[in-house]
C-alpha cells in the first residue's frame, strides 16, 4: 500500500521526535526474518524501552536530519529496522544483540551514539554499557569506599591495642 504525502510527513515527524530524544540508535537488516520473528523483536523492544520501526530509507534519512543521528544517513540502504534507545544508551544494542544471537538473519549495519557513527562490531561495547541504576550504584560504591576504609582504619587502632594487651597478658600467664 502506497503512502500519501500526509502519511509520509506523519511518519517522518514521529521518527524525528523519537530521534531527537533518543540516546543511541541501531540499524539492522532484517531480510529473511518471518513475521512472527519480527513480532517477537518488537515485543522485546517494547519491554526494554526501545522504539523500533521499519521505515523506508528515504523517509528515515529525512527523519534523522538535524538530529545527532544524521551521521547514519549514508548507511541507510536496504531493508532496515531502526531501534532507538529511549531510557538508557545500551538498551537498543542489548535488544538487537540478544535477538541476533537466536536469529542469524538479523544483521547489524549501523550503530550510533552521541553523534558518532560506530562500526557494527561496536554493538557489543554499547550493549555492555550499564543502565542508569547500575551506573548510580557503581558511583555510590566508589564514593563509599574511602569512608569505609577510614572507618576500618579508625577501628583498627583500639583493636590493635586490645590485641597487644591480650598478647602481653597471655605471655605473662605462660611465664
Amino acid at each position: 500500500m502506497a503512502l500519501n504525502l500526509e502519511q509520509k510527513k506523519v511518519i517522518v515527524a514521529e521518527v524525528n521526535d523519537v530521534a531527537n530524544s533518543a540516546l543511541s540508535a541501531v540499524a539492522a537488516e532484517y531480510r529473511g526474518l518471518t513475521v512472527e520473528e519480527m513480532t517477537e523483536l518488537r515485543k522485546q523492544a517494547r519491554d526494554n524501552g526501545v522504539y523500533l520501526r521499519v521505515v523506508k530509507n528515504s523517509l528515515a534519512k529525512r527523519a534523522v536530519e538535524g538530529t545527532e543521528f544524521e551521521c547514519m544517513q549514508e548507511g541507510l540502504t536496504g531493508p532496515l529496522v531502526l531501534a532507538f534507545s529511549q531510557e538508557d544508551p545500551g538498551a537498543a544494542a542489548r535488544v538487537i544483540k540478544d535477538f541476533a544471537k537466536e536469529h542469524a538473519r538479523l544483521e547489524v549495519k549501523l550503530v550510533s551514539i552521541g553523534g558518532q557513527l560506530l562500526a557494527a562490531s561496536e554493538l557489543e561495547t554499547l550493549a555492555k554499557m550499564p543502565t542508569y541504576d547500575q551506573a548510580i550504584s557503581m558511583l555510590m560504591a566508589v564514593m563509599k569506599a574511602p569512608v569505609e576504609k577510614l572507618a576500618r582504619t579508625m577501628k583498627e587502632v583500639p583493636g590493635k591495642l586490645v590485641r597487644t594487651v591480650a598478647a602481653i597478658k597471655d605471655a605473662k600467664e605462660a611465664a
